[in-house]
């Protein structure tokens, strides 16, 4: 097996199998860590990519590759508070940032006056 491991590994393929394994590890449920930033107040009233309208008072995110309609709970490491988010749009588009939270979400987690922090995601409840 510790070949296989080395075979896949040493190639961008094998990197996406490799990240994929790890998120479902265990339990079989989606978690990652990585940055958090939240929606610009000009995004008020705009279209997301599933259609609905984003309003800062909901508790809403944008993850690239999570179905929308999937529920998810972010943490943030520093301070330990959490709030449950359901992906309505596509993104974060700016890099090295994992998922982008409602105004509501990011201030429930603390994390407004940073405007970028690290954060743990695990789903809770994925759409089909």
């Amino acid at each position: 097996m510790p070949g296989f491991f080395r075979l896949i590994f040493g190639t961008a393929a094998g990197l996406l199998v490799a990240v994929l394994l790890t998120g479902c590890a265990g339990s079989g449920a989606f978690t990652q860590t990585g940055k958090a930033s939240y929606y610009a107040d000009k995004f008020n009233g705009r279209e997301t990519a599933s259609g609905t309208i984003y309003r800062p008072g909901k508790l809403t995110a944008a993850h690239n590759t999570l179905p929308f309609g999937t529920q998810v709970r972010v943490t943030n490491p520093r301070n330990h508070r959490s709030v449950k988010v359901v992906v309505t749009d596509r993104g974060p588009h700016a890099k090295g940032r994992i998922i982008d939270l409602s105004k509501k979400a990011a201030r429930k987690i603390d994390i407004i006056d940073a405007g970028v922090a690290p954060v743990e995601l695990k789903v809770i409840r994925k759409a089909r």
